[in-house]
């Protein structure tokens, strides 16, 4: 497996220049950058911003691995409104075709949600009607996916909506296309289940995995700790990805970040997934 970061784990105040030049001298062999709504990685790039983007990446001698984005809490396929949902679909095709510029072969996408905790004042959608909606989203969005040979990944989040693996597995199959499949983020199942349970079940399905590590007795998003920290049983985690014969991207995505020396983080998670991956004597 090769080892990622994502750019999430990084100051806000860094330039995409800047986090790749750090993720390449911490160790990385990529890092997955992030679609905004505005700025240098946005809605708004010009093809020959994103082409300059991956200029810089290759001239680090580090991969883009995948592209995420954070859009979708904003904008989720699973909203009872309408004009919500065409923005969603909006913001994947414009991923999409950002990532297939950038020369990534995966993006993230959060599928929606039935409701959120942490956002205050989110919308509540029937369960029911969220699957049905964000069904047909990833339905309507797979041909696109297809064509310009780009993964959707959907990424399993603190969204009251695909609880389960069973779940999670059973809603891509219905979506039906081999470009849909599951981002698997290791820590965002430790509150209420076993990441090395989801890896087996998803299996083939998944297209990209994130690490991160939660400690259960914290609980809420104070849960979330570094590599090694938490109660991730990353040896279970790794044979699991092994068995399933998973040799992609393991990426980290380090929340919260560290409130001084913030670049520390990044050094920090290259030498714990060194030890994950087996990659240190120590």
């Amino acid at each position: 497996m090769k080892k990622g970061i994502n750019a999430w784990s990084f100051p806000a105040d860094l330039s995409v220049r800047e986090s790749i030049l750090l993720a390449a001298d911490a160790g990385f062999d990529g890092i997955e950058l992030s679609l905004n709504a505005t700025g240098e990685l946005s809605l708004e790039s010009t093809e020959e911003q994103l082409r300059e983007i991956r200029s810089i990446a290759d001239d680090a001698g580090i991969a883009l691995t995948s592209l995420a984005s954070g859009l979708y809490w904003d904008y989720p396929l699973t909203s009872a409104n309408a004009e919500t949902r065409q923005k969603a679909k909006d913001v994947a095709k414009k991923q999409l075709e950002s990532a297939a510029i950038l020369g990534v072969d995966t993006i993230l996408i959060v599928p929606g949600a039935v409701g959120v905790d942490f956002i205050p004042g989110s919308e509540v959608v029937p369960y029911d009607q969220a699957y049905d909606n964000a069904l047909e989203g990833f339905q309507s969005l797979a041909p696109l996916a297809e064509a310009v040979k780009v993964a959707i990944g959907i990424e399993n989040v603190w969204n009251k909506f695909l609880l389960s693996p069973l779940e999670m597995r059973g809603f891509i199959d219905a979506v039906g296309s081999d470009y849909v499949g599951s981002y698997f983020d290791v820590g965002n199942v430790v509150y209420a289940g076993y990441p090395e349970h989801w890896i087996s079940i998803l299996n083939k399905r998944i297209k990209k995995v994130h690490f991160k590590d939660y400690r259960r007795q914290a609980g809420g998003l104070h849960g979330f700790v570094d590599l090694l920290a938490g109660d991730v049983n990353y040896p279970e985690v790794v044979k699991a990805l092994g068995e399933i014969g998973y040799d992609d991207y393991v990426i980290a995505e380090m929340i919260p970040p560290y409130t001084h020396h913030t670049k520390q983080i990044i050094y920090n998670t290259s030498a714990a997934m060194d030890a994950i991956l087996g990659r240190t004597e120590r």
